[in-house]
């Protein structure tokens, strides 16, 4: 998700780089992850004593916590989910998602989902709705097909969209005075009668 870019700081140091083609920046010889879609695109990094900003088109794209030391990655995995998009089998031996900390109920279906032919597909499905809706929903929807013993990849999606749902629109009140001057009837004949005899087959 884009936000805007954060005011400067103490200690505020902006640097310009090009995302690596494994979508990674390097500062002090330590490796952040930007989102995918950057790849290969010329980004300004913030960086500060303790945290880098990767910004690009006028919007921070990627916060990390800034570590000390040399050859560290620090990766977020939601930057990687177009990979799995493309390649879901990436979930199983991928690094950014191989220490995934997500919470335990997902991490509870991602197991059971990956037993299973096809899992990691459908394990794939549900993070990506999940960025749209919100991990929360991810982790309530997982609980209760945890509960149930109904762990599949549709009837948490189903559960997740319930959770979502903003519900049926108000009903309008009609100011007092507007009625209608003739009411509408099920009367499908009435349509031969307005085309007329010539019309008729």
């Amino acid at each position: 998700m884009l936000r805007p870019i954060i005011a400067p700081f103490e200690g505020y140091v902006e640097q310009m780089m090009r995302v690596s083609n494994t979508s990674l920046v390097h500062v002090d010889r330590n490796r952040y992850s930007v989102p995918v879609r950057f790849a290969r695109q010329a980004v300004s990094v913030h960086i500060s004593a303790n945290q880098i900003q990767v910004v690009a088109q006028a919007q921070v794209v990627a916060t990390h916590q800034r570590v000390f030391g040399r050859d560290q990655l620090i990766c977020d995995p939601w930057h990687y989910l177009p990979v799995l998009e493309k390649k879901p089998g990436a979930l199983r031996n991928g690094v950014p998602f191989v220490e995934w900390n997500l919470p335990l109920p997902i991490q509870a279906v991602r197991k059971c989902l990956l037993k299973r032919p096809k899992g990691d597909r459908a394990f794939v499905e549900l993070l990506l709705l999940a960025q749209k809706v919100g991990l929360e929903a991810l982790t309530v929807a997982c609980e209760c097909a945890l509960e149930a013993g109904t762990v599949t990849a549709p009837i948490i999606m189903n559960e997740m969209r319930r959770l979502t749902d903003p519900g049926p629109p108000t009903s309008l009140e009609w100011p007092d005075g507007i009625v209608l001057t003739l009411e509408p009837r099920a009367d499908c004949q009435r349509y031969d009668h307005l085309l007329g005899e010539t019309h008729a087959h």
